[in-house]
């Protein structure tokens, strides 16, 4: 594709009232939204293993407390605190 001159730009944008952009400036966009998008999509996936390992916490613990005090009880106990602490940052 060859790049629009100016004065070509400028006239096709005038009756639209819309900025036109060069290959390249749309290439160096695109890019740029791109990155957004996967920014927002890892920190998304992020809190979702955050909450999905905070409920299979939750689950162990419950589990749990339906046991009597002992071995099993502890082991359940000690095991949801790990998941909980999986990413501690996270952890509030």
């Amino acid at each position: 594709m060859t790049e629009m001159s100016d004065f070509q730009r400028k006239f096709l944008a005038h009756g639209t009232g819309h900025r036109l952009y060069t290959e390249k400036e749309f290439e160096e966009l695109l890019a740029v939204a791109k990155a957004e998008i996967m920014a927002v999509a890892i920190q998304t996936s992020k809190q979702v293993v955050f909450i999905e390992r905070a409920a299979c916490a939750d689950l162990v613990e419950k589990l749990a407390t339906d046991e009597d005090e002992g071995e099993v009880f502890t082991a359940l106990r000690n095991a949801a605190e790990a998941i909980r602490n999986r990413i501690p940052e996270q952890r509030q």
